[in-house]
């Protein structure tokens, strides 16, 4: 797994953003705060997506006054990857590796 999708903040960003396809900043973190009902300090909310960015997970664009984030494909593939590796878990399937 990438170490960029260790933290579990960073790797709900990206399942949020795989569900959605592309997200405004302010609405992804609100998605977020509703998910773990609590509210996320901005600079580290932002800190995690720009590490994302940074990674190639993610990309970001600007729309008039407004980031705009999406996956990118490696980020895409990092996202099913992790969901079948959970799905796994989940199921009580060996891994194919052991």
């Amino acid at each position: 797994m990438s170490k960029w999708l260790r933290s579990g903040r960073r790797r709900d960003i990206c399942f949020l953003l795989a569900a959605e396809d592309e997200l405004r900043g302010q609405r992804l973190k609100s998605r977020l705060e509703s998910h773990y009902d609590d509210r996320l300090e901005p600079k580290s909310f932002y800190g995690s997506l720009s590490a994302l960015v940074d990674a190639g997970l993610v990309e970001k664009r600007t729309e008039g006054l407004h980031d705009v984030y999406a996956l990118t494909e490696a980020g895409k593939k990092r996202v099913r990857d992790h969901g079948e590796w959970v799905r796994e878990c989940l199921e009580g399937t060996p891994e194919k590796d052991m």
